[in-house]
C-alpha cells in the first residue's frame, strides 16, 4: 500500500537572528506541527538553525530564494511575532505580503500562526494588511487587540496567548537569588532617563545583599549593554561591583537563569514570558504595548518606559515582588491556553 505523500510547509520568522524570542517561537512551532509534515525555515544564521533543530532551510533575507522555496512546498506559515508590521520598515512588510500573494497565487494554503497585528502607522500599510488578510486560510492571534484590528476589518481569527506560553513551566528556585535584568537598548531611555531604574537597582541590591545578572535576551542588540552603561558612568560602585553579563545561547539557559532569581526585571516580551514560565517573580518595563499587555494578564507591575518615574517609586514596586513568585494556577492556565494555536495546523 502506497505510503501517503508528506505535506511540506515553510515556515517564516525572525529566526536564526540571535534571539532567544525567536528561537523559543520557532521551537513551540516546529513541535506543534503535525507528525509527517516537513518544514522549511526561513533564517539569518542557517547554520545555526540547522543544527539546533534538525530542519533545512533558506536564507530569510533573499526573497528571491524563499520565493524560490515556496514553490516546493504545500503551505506558507507565519511562525509567530509581530510579521505583519511597519515599524521595522514599510520594506518589511512588502516582504511578507510578497510571500502571502505568491502562495495565494499558487494556490497554497496561508496560516498565520500566533500572530501579532501591527504596528501600522502608514495608511499604505494598513490598506496592504487589509487587503492581504483574507487571502488567509487560518488564523491565530496572540493579544486580543490584534484580533480586534483585523475583526474591524471583517477577518476572524483564534486569539490564544503568545506560543511562547506553550513552553513547559519549570520550578521556581529563587528563594534570595540574584536580580536578573532583562533589559534592552532603547531610545525611550537616554542617559538622564536611565538613571532612576539604575539608581533603584543599586538600591534594591545592595539593600537585599543581592548580586545582579544582566541577562542578553537578544546575543547582538543586548550583549553589551553592562559594559555601555559603565562606560557612560551611569553605574554606581556598588551595582557595578555586583554585576556580571550573562549570554544564553537558548531559551532553556535562560529559562535556568529565571528560575534561581530572587527577581527578574524584563524589557522584553518573551524574556517577561520565560521569566513567568520559570515561575519567577517577575516585574515588566514596557517600551512597546505588548510587553504591558503580557504584564496586565499575570498580573506583575509594569513600569512604562515613556512615563517619567523617579527611583524610589520603582525600589518600592520592586521590593514588593523580591522572592515573590506569581501564582502557579495562572501561568498554567496561560501555558493551557497557548496550545490553542496548534488548531491553526488541523489542515495540513
Amino acid at each position: 500500500m502506497p505510503q501517503p505523500i508528506a505535506k511540506r510547509v515553510l515556515l517564516c520568522g525572525y529566526y536564526g537572528e540571535h534571539n532567544l524570542g525567536d528561537d523559543a517561537l520557532l521551537q513551540v512551532a516546529l513541535a506543534q506541527l503535525p507528525a509527517g509534515v516537513i518544514p522549511t525555515v526561513t533564517a539569518y544564521d542557517e547554520r545555526q538553525v540547522r543544527e539546533r533543530f534538525g530542519v533545512s532551510t533558506v536564507p530569510r533575507r533573499s526573497l528571491r530564494r524563499v520565493l524560490a522555496a515556496l514553490k516546493g512546498v504545500d503551505a506558507l506559515v507565519l511562525g509567530g511575532g509581530s510579521l505583519l508590521q511597519d515599524a521595522t520598515s514599510f520594506r518589511s512588510l512588502l516582504y511578507y505580503g510578497a510571500l502571502i500573494t505568491a502562495a495565494k497565487l499558487q494556490g497554497k494554503q496561508v496560516l498565520l500562526w500566533g500572530q501579532g497585528l501591527g504596528p501600522l502607522r502608514r495608511r499604505r500599510s494598513r490598506l496592504l494588511v487589509r487587503a492581504l488578510l483574507p487571502f488567509a486560510t487560518a488564523i491565530s492571534w496572540r493579544d486580543q487587540a490584534s484580533a480586534s484590528l483585523a475583526a474591524k476589518w471583517g477577518v476572524a481569527g483564534l486569539v490564544a496567548p503568545d506560543p511562547v506560553w506553550a513552553l513547559a513551566p519549570q520550578q521556581w528556585r529563587g528563594m534570595q537569588g540574584p536580580l536578573v535584568v532583562c533589559f534592552r537598548p532603547t531610545h525611550h531611555l537616554d542617559a538622564r532617563s536611565w538613571m532612576p531604574y539604575l539608581e533603584a537597582l543599586s538600591s534594591l541590591a545592595v539593600q537585599e545583599n543581592r548580586q545582579v545578572i544582566w541577562l542578553a535576551f537578544h546575543g547582538e542588540q543586548d550583549r553589551g549593554l553592562l559594559g555601555q552603561l559603565r562606560s557612560d558612568g551611569l553605574l554606581s560602585p556598588e551595582l557595578e561591583y555586583r554585576s556580571r553579563e550573562v549570554v544564553p545561547a537558548h531559551p532553556r539557559e535562560a529559562m535556568a537563569v529565571f528560575a534561581s532569581a530572587g527577581l527578574v526585571l524584563a524589557m522584553r516580551l518573551h524574556g517577561l514570558i520565560l521569566a513567568a514560565l520559570s515561575g519567577s517573580p517577575t516585574v515588566a518595563l514596557s517600551y512597546d504595548p505588548k510587553v504591558a499587555a503580557a504584564a496586565k494578564a499575570i498580573g506583575c507591575p509594569c513600569q512604562n518606559l515613556d512615563t517619567p518615574v523617579v527611583a524610589e517609586t520603582l525600589l518600592a514596586s520592586w521590593r514588593s515582588c523580591l522572592d515573590q513568585p506569581p501564582a502557579a494556577g495562572l501561568i498554567q492556565a496561560m501555558h493551557g491556553q497557548a496550545q490553542g494555536h496548534q488548531s491553526m495546523f488541523e489542515g495540513l
